[in-house]
């Protein structure tokens, strides 16, 4: 199972009755979890853990458990476990302090660190918490570059998330304009929720005929009004009452949605009785288009493009004037309709119906709203405000102001915070004649209604003959900033069914877009890394000769293979520009991981010196196992294991075999072991510990051209002398036909047993 939900409605014994726990309300509690994930080292996002958890509405208590277990029993010291927590959308980190593309902008989240050492554990909790999806992520420390072979121990960490809530299922409601009763104590606040309809261009909530339940002597009473989560420190509003009667007002809140109301009582020992009551004003809204939809699709949507209110008649965006403030109300807007179009996972655009260009007047702000689902919020929110400059001229003090706000939208851009909601911060943007493009880009958007607010500003009251201009709003989703620019590849990531885009950077490059190139590779270390990976496959070229010349005809063709493919996979499997790919990545890399595990396989059982036809039997065999395991797990530790540990079985049974037969150690000259074998197996020994031990992101070019040399000369060291009967091309001499060129299979033991005295090399 992807995950395991406990999720239980426990009827715990929360169930109160009047004056019980926390007055009438009743409480449920509700758990999940996720399973256990393996913890890598921060190299980029890709490495991270991302689990979702779901907070339903009127959650009073969120407790996350988080659990780090050392996966074996190796001594790996004490690491630090980073916990980033985000509501709406997973969190934006930076552990690596790199810098962001230009024009990127992002809100913070709340990070933890748990020191581990074998176990350890640690609670998160959070009062009244923000209703929706919550998003955790857990990593190591920064990548220290070192390669990891597949199979070899290594320090692992797995990381387990818990989520308990405690949730009342009867939350009083607030009604509009309707007196609730209701009582609080230090310990025990009382909870409501109200609904905001949209279009609430405002909302009151004020607390009256505030008194004592064990006494009339209290004149105050130190009451505390709190609006929204308090989970979220921007999104909350907290108003002290330290008389009989309070409100809290807020101006543009969010709309379509509920909205938590909590009063805490702040005197000791006494219990609070007051009446609180809510109002909310609908200061602009559009006239209903009615039930039929045959007209939408006319492409005559000018009634669409148009805002009503009050009675106001219908009035095109375009046929804006000065004489605008007459038709509309003082707080309304012109709304633009917007057509949303899913293009691809994580690609969305969303266009203006009546073309790129929109209309935006001094007189009252132009209004485009960007429906953001929850699959949306793994991508990246793109705006780019052009402005038209074309048959408009617009003074120099003279300019259009945006504000891209969430949940609501900012109905007044003159005040001295402009974009700014109730609740949430939105982010504000100016293009005039001197900057007549802007740009933001929000990566990880909370997924909520998106309004893009537009409105012509001077620094005079009149504005002059310019009372209209044209602005080209581009909103799009996209799955990572600007496709990761020319450093870095886009990578689309899932965590169960949470699909969510990332960007890696090769070449040295860093950052959220691959843009910062503090650690970049210069274009000429690039060049020296391709050429070293590349032209130290060469050094095949005398293991082909010398197989050639002792008659191996087979092995240096499966030499010549993995000459070939080595040289082009890694020409292809370059971070830089200096790239170059014969055929797909995929099936290089395939051919050069086959070809490097069957020359292994091939040379030490050249070495055995056994029968022909069993040894081309075993070459066949051999390669056939070795593509299926390669086919299976590329990586793994057993395809090039398996088949070494195989063909040295082999090799040492025949060895050994011969030995017997001999009554000498085989091979019987020590020369060949003095010269010969002994320096190969330095050489391949050497090599495998380079291979495993020694490489790193920085050294890879080094350490692994060295593998490819010190490989190549192993096996020119390793190769027996040429067989007894055959020529120098591999062809048996059949001297009862000596004109006949047609090949046949020797029989190597057969020559070796029928004398003794011979040596086999």
């Amino acid at each position: 199972m992807e995950c395991s939900f406990l999720r239980g409605l426990f009827l715990v014994a929360l169930t109160t009755i009047a004056f019980g726990d926390d007055g009438e309300v009743t409480f449920v509690s509700q758990r999940s979890s996720k399973p256990a994930q393996k913890l890598s080292r921060y190299g980029w996002y890709g490495n991270v853990r991302l689990q979702k958890f779901h907070v339903p509405e009127d959650t009073a208590v969120a407790r996350w458990l988080f659990t780090v277990k050392k996966g074996h029993n190796l001594n790996c010291g004490q690491h630090n476990v980073t916990i980033h927590i985000r509501w709406g959308a997973p969190p934006v980190i930076n552990p690596v302090s790199s810098v962001f593309p230009d024009d990127t902008l992002w809100s913070p989240c709340v990070s933890l660190s748990l020191l581990v050492k074998s176990e350890n554990s640690t609670t998160f909790n959070l009062s009244n918490p923000a209703p929706g999806n919550w998003f955790i992520v857990a990593h190591l420390p920064e990548d220290d570059g070192r390669i990891e072979q597949k199979g070899f121990p290594s320090c692992s960490y797995f990381f387990q998330s818990q989520l308990s809530i405690r949730r009342a299922v009867d939350t009083p409601i607030l009604q509009q304009a309707t007196s609730l009763q209701q009582t609080a104590a230090p310990d025990v606040p009382a909870r409501l929720k109200l609904y905001v309809p949209e279009f609430a261009s405002s909302l009151s909530v004020s607390v009256a005929k505030c008194s004592s339940k064990e006494g009339p002597n209290s004149e105050t009473c130190s009451l505390v009004l709190k609006l929204g989560s308090s989970s979220l420190p921007e999104s909350s509003v907290t108003v002290n009452c330290s008389g009989i009667d309070c409100n809290a007002i807020l101006s543009a809140p969010p709309s379509g949605t509920w909205l938590r109301v909590e009063v805490e009582s702040q005197q000791e020992n006494r219990t609070v009785i007051f009446s609180i009551t809510s109002n909310y004003k609908v200061g602009c809204k559009p006239k209903s288009v009615g039930l039929a939809v045959g007209d939408d699709f006319k492409g005559n949507s000018s009634s669409d493009n148009t805002t009503l209110t009050d009675g106001a008649s219908v009035v095109s965006v375009s046929s804006a004037s000065a004489s605008a403030s007459s038709v509309l109300a003082p707080g309304c807007v012109w709304k633009v309709p917007v057509l949303y179009e899913e293009l691809d996972v994580l690609s969305l655009q969303f266009n203006p119906v009546n073309g790129p260009n929109v209309s935006v007047t001094h007189t009252h702000p132009t209004l485009l709203s960007y429906p953001l689902h929850s699959l949306s919020s793994g991508g990246t929110l793109n705006l780019q405000l052009k402005l038209n400059t074309t048959n408009i001229t617009l003074s120099n003090s003279s300019s259009v102001v945006a504000c891209l706000s969430p949940w609501a939208p900012v109905l007044d851009l003159n005040r001295s915070q402009p974009c700014h909601t109730a609740l949430f911060g939105g982010y504000g943007v100016r293009v005039d004649v001197d900057v007549p493009k802007a740009v933001v880009r929000l990566p990880f958007p909370p997924s909520a209604t998106w309004y893009l607010t537009l409105q012509l500003t001077c620094n005079s009251s009149d504005c002059g003959n310019t009372s209209v201009v044209s602005v080209v709003p581009e909103v799009f989703i996209s799955a990572c900033i600007e496709k990761c620019g020319e450093y870095g590849e886009c990578r689309l990531l899932r965590s169960y069914s949470y699909l969510y885009g990332a960007c890696v950077c090769k070449a040295g490059w860093a950052g959220w877009g691959c843009t910062d190139n503090a650690t970049a590779l210069s274009l000429s270390r690039q060049a020296t890394a391709t050429v070293l990976l590349t032209l130290s496959n060469l050094f095949f070229l005398p293991c082909i000769v010398v197989a050639v010349k002792r008659g191996y005809i087979t092995e240096a063709a499966v030499y010549l293979f993995t000459m070939f493919f080595s040289t082009f996979y890694h020409a292809c499997d370059q971070p830089g520009v200096m790239v170059m790919c014969i055929m797909d990545y995929d099936t290089l890399q395939y051919c050069d991981f086959l070809g490097s595990v069957c020359s292994i396989w091939v040379t030490i059982l050249c070495m055995a010196r056994i029968r022909h036809s069993f040894k081309y039997a075993l070459f066949l065999l051999g390669a056939m196992l070795i593509a299926m395991s390669l086919q299976l797990d590329r990586r793994g530790l057993w395809n090039m294991l398996g088949p070494v540990l195989c063909a040295v079985l082999v090799m040492v049974t025949a060895w050994v075999y011969r030995g017997v037969r001999l009554r000498h150690c085989y091979p019987p000259s020590w020369k060949r072991w003095a010269f010969y074998l002994i320096p190969g197996m330095v050489c391949a020994l050497i090599g495998v510990c380079v291979y495993i031990f020694a490489e790193t992101e920085d050294n890879y070019y080094y350490t692994h051209s060295l593998w490819h040399v010190l490989v190549a000369v192993s096996v020119v060291f390793l190769l027996p002398p040429q067989e007894k009967g055959t020529e120098p091309w591999g062809w048996l001499m059949d001297w009862s036909q000596t004109w006949s060129w047609r090949p046949r299979i020797w029989s190597g033991f057969e020559n070796e047993y029928m004398d003794h005295s011979t040596s086999i090399f």
